[in-house]
């Protein structure tokens, strides 16, 4: 018993010893990419899990090619039969509003509850683009905040150069700090993002990180939480949505659901007035929707509201005016 007791003792100790020695194991810890559920499907085959979809791929840098699926409208669904790459990039003209997913860590664009939102979006009249960033999928090169973000833009900016309509970043818990990110940057440029769609964002990676049942194992110990942030310093990741949206003037949208054991929903509800602060001597649309939690949404599954597609047409219509 007492080696027993002693062994789990030299376990719990040695992790934030670890974490110090190897700062990047909390980098593939965020990231997750090397868990490339689901499996068994071949990205380059959308039509296993997606209708009206084509996969292509975009060198974003040197050396790192990205993994994309694009999924039309609904519009185009009766023509697409047999079509080639060239037509469906083509059709990111015809006029329908377009949106880059961004999705979160764990996983590729392949994910069940990525392919249920695309299908919603595309059933309400929407180009998807979900985009695997380097590192993830079948995506070339190692993930970094710099990284992901870079991806992002190059996907906005090669749509923008194609689209006669909106386009709009959705990220989803950890994209969401791409698409503020990479937001901030455009706005930098002097282009600002057309629009944005959060769904269950939060304010400071660190401090979600810090939320994980197994940081808060080591949480009472003295110093713990400094030693977090000071290996996300080291491995130069903050995604600082709180930050980035005291910055940014593009339309807002936030879903955040109440029983998000992941992101808590008070995270969402800090940026939506961090954003109404922002906003408030412009009249740039800033909304947050919250799911009650007997819906059992949770952190994944807000694509399962039947209204979805109603409230992102409502969002567009506003960001239209």
């Amino acid at each position: 018993m007492k080696k027993a007791l002693l062994c789990l003792l030299t376990v719990y100790i040695s992790v934030p010893v670890f974490l110090y020695l190897f700062p990047w194991i909390m980098s593939y810890a965020i990231f997750s990419h090397l868990l490339r559920f689901p499996y068994s499907t071949d990205l380059s085959r959308p039509q296993d899990v997606l209708n009206h979809t084509c996969n292509f791929y975009l060198n974003t840098e040197e050396d790192v090619s990205v993994g994309v699926w694009h999924t039309l409208p609904v519009s185009q669904w009766e023509a697409s039969a047999g079509r080639t790459l060239d037509w469906y990039h083509e059709t990111l003209g015809d006029g329908s509003p377009v949106i880059i997913y961004l999705h979160g860590n764990v996983g590729t664009r392949a994910m069940s509850h990525r392919v249920g939102l695309v299908k919603v979006l595309s059933a309400a009249g929407y180009h998807v683009l979900s985009l695997d960033y380097r590192g993830f999928g079948d995506s070339t090169g190692e993930p970094s905040e710099a990284g992901l973000t870079s991806d992002a833009l190059y996907l906005y900016q090669w749509v923008k150069t194609r689209s006669r309509s909106l386009v709009c970043f959705w990220g989803h818990s950890l994209g969401s700090g791409v698409a503020t990110n990479a937001a901030v940057k455009l706005q930098q440029q002097g282009s600002a993002v057309d629009a944005l769609i959060l769904e269950a964002p939060y304010t400071k990676i660190g401090e979600a990180v810090a939320l994980h049942p197994i940081a808060k194992m080591y949480a009472f110990l003295p110093g713990f939480e400094s030693l977090l942030w000071h290996l996300l310093e080291r491995i130069s990741i903050q995604f600082a949505n709180d930050e980035n949206l005291k910055k940014l003037t593009s339309p807002l949208l936030i879903l955040h659901s109440e029983d998000d054991r992941v992101v808590p929903l008070h995270m969402g509800q800090k940026l939506h007035q961090i954003s109404l602060q922002a906003h408030r001597e412009s009249d740039a649309q800033v909304e947050m929707v919250s799911y009650s939690a007997h819906l059992g949404f949770s952190h994944s599954s807000i694509y399962l509201d039947p209204h979805l597609s109603d409230v992102v047409q409502k969002f567009f219509k506003n960001v239209r005016r």
